[in-house]
């Protein structure tokens, strides 16, 4: 589809709030997507959402024609096809890889580090009770927009204990991790404008989620974790207002070598835990019945994070987003495989390539079998 023909624009259900409309604003921005975006309220989201995506979520984004996208990784990918200017996937295979993990990273393992810096510092709760008020209710007083902000706190809150987010250990752990990490990012996006080279990839779109609305927007976040680190600040600005269409990957397939230090986290952290969440997944679907989904989440896993070993509820949907990359690794001809599987290799992540995985479809935010 060109811009040229549509008749009106993309509705992008949002708010600045959340985590994952970041990444699908962001996108938006730069592929110059005719679009209005409009705050999610009460009904929109728990009604309207419910009924044409199975899922009470944001965002959202309604086409043209009246089709309702959800999914951040989905709407990305139903995008690109009809906007195929700039693509944002690498064509050139390690690229093209590298990119999808970090979509994923961002997607996924960042998303406890989100929660832990919104919901562990009180001051932060001012923007929530103020954004999620006025966005549920956006015509009531302040005090019945308050009441709304809380119970959807509350129900926020009912979350952490699943994502290993209780006072204690890991707390500190995920805090440490969390510095050391941004970092690395900051090193990084001293010499790089984004990525991977001058243009945002797939990658960038799934780490500006956790990095603008909860660490780059919430109040303690921003001042303790991301004002400090003026090239991640830099990236995620330019994030949010991107040059649409603009900019060039880097030639030759290249991953710049401030990426290696993460990279090597990622295998030796975020592997190990899909590994052992697809062993529950495993363990779990001869039991579920025919066409049904399985749980949100299933039983604990545990694996390394920074110096220690962490514990969270396993969440099947990941392992989905595995399937989702190897599909692309196994789209490759043998010579692109090869170059992948070598880069893999040099960085420790060569057991991604050879996870076995039951063939899973996404049903909203969960997944059941094929």
């Amino acid at each position: 589809m060109s811009r040229g023909t549509m008749s009106k624009p993309y509705i992008h259900y949002a708010w600045h709030l959340s985590y994952f409309s970041g990444k699908s604003r962001s996108y938006l921005l730069y592929k110059d997507i005719p679009h209005v975006e409009k705050a999610i309220d009460f009904y929109t989201f728990s009604v309207r959402a419910k009924k044409k995506t199975n899922a009470a979520v944001m965002p959202i984004v309604v086409t043209p024609e009246g089709e309702w996208l959800q999914d951040t990784s989905h709407i990305i990918d139903q995008l690109e096809q009809r906007f195929p200017t700039a693509p944002v996937v690498p064509t050139t295979p390690v690229q093209r890889i590298a990119s999808y993990l970090m979509e994923m990273w961002g997607d996924e393992w960042w998303l406890v580090v989100a929660m832990y810096t919104r919901w562990f510092h009180s001051e932060n709760y001012v923007v929530f009770q103020r954004d999620a008020g006025r966005g549920l209710l956006p015509y009531f007083p302040s005090f019945i927009q308050n009441k709304v902000a809380a119970k959807a706190a509350n129900q926020m809150r009912g979350h952490l204990p699943s994502l290993g987010l209780v006072p204690g250990p890991q707390i500190d752990l995920i805090a440490k991790w969390t510095r050391d990490t941004l970092d690395l990012l900051d090193a990084h996006f001293a010499k790089h404008k984004f990525l991977f080279g001058d243009k945002p990839s797939i990658g960038d779109f799934g780490l500006i989620g956790p990095l603008y609305a909860h660490l780059g927007r919430d109040p303690w976040s921003k001042r303790e974790l991301i004002d400090p680190r003026p090239n991640v600040r830099a990236w995620v600005d330019r994030m949010n207002k991107p040059k649409p269409l603009s900019g060039a990957f880097l030639p030759q397939d290249q991953i710049p070598e401030t990426l290696t230090p993460i990279f090597q986290t990622m295998f030796s952290e975020f592997l190990p835990m899909i590994e052992a969440i697809l062993a529950e997944v495993k363990a779990a679907l001869p039991k579920c019945a025919p066409g049904k989904s399985l749980p949100r989440g299933l039983g604990e896993v545990e694996f390394p994070m920074g110096n220690g070993r962490y514990r969270r509820a396993a969440i099947p949907y990941i392992v989905w987003m595995t399937q989702r990359i190897l599909d692309v690794y196994h789209s490759m001809n043998s010579r692109d495989q090869a170059s992948v599987r070598a880069w893999l290799t040099g960085l420790g992540g060569e057991a991604l390539l050879d996870m076995e995985i039951p063939r899973l479809r996404r049903v909203g935010l969960r997944v059941a079998a094929a």
